[in-house]
């Protein structure tokens, strides 16, 4: 009954998580709310810090993690093909008709409106993994805001470097700051 469950909750999160990855995380915040064994809201956080290390689309990596603590290897199968069910399906659909309303004003509209639901959906999202790291128990970590200042201002400064280089700097500062 668990793997039915987890293909039905990581469909839903499937249909409505249009724009990318990281517009899943209000709905595994809401998972994290209704199934608390399956996944916790500190297991969001450090899913979003590994699958955004980890080769692969986030909302599939992170799909496959949560069903994977929820029901070992067939549960991390089935949430993933929950997870990517709704897009097979949608994308089969509108590239049957995508010729016919390409240029409706209609469809351009609603894709209009959808950009704004997905730098909403981003945003809050972002903001749920920011107060997960930066806060604990209602205080500031200091090491961690610190950490999260500095390296926002140098990734500023120096546009042109790679992410990885920053996901590896980051990875390093939290290793030393947890040996001291």
């Amino acid at each position: 009954m668990i793997l039915f469950s987890l293909y039905y909750e990581f469909f839903k999160i499937g249909l409505f998580s249009i724009g990318g990855g990281l517009t899943t995380l209000p709905f595994l915040y809401d998972l994290a709310q209704t199934h608390p064994l399956w996944i916790t809201t500190k297991e969001i956080a450090d899913m979003v810090a590994i699958s955004q290390s980890t080769p692969g689309p986030i909302g599939i990596n992170m799909a496959t993690y949560a069903g994977y603590l929820a029901a070992g290897p067939l549960g991390g199968l089935m949430a993933t093909l929950g997870e990517i069910s709704p897009s097979i399906i949608i994308i089969i659909i509108i590239a049957r008709f995508l010729s016919k309303f390409d240029q409706n004003q209609y469809v351009k509209d609603a894709f209009y409106g959808l950009r704004a639901a997905v730098i909403g959906l981003i945003v809050y999202g972002g903001s749920k993994v920011a107060m997960i790291t930066l806060f604990h128990e209602s205080q500031l970590q200091y090491k961690e805001a610190a950490m999260f200042i500095v390296l926002f201002v140098f990734a500023e400064k120096f546009k042109k470097v790679h992410p990885l280089f920053w996901i590896l700097i980051a990875a390093v500062a939290g290793i030393v700051f947890q040996l001291s």
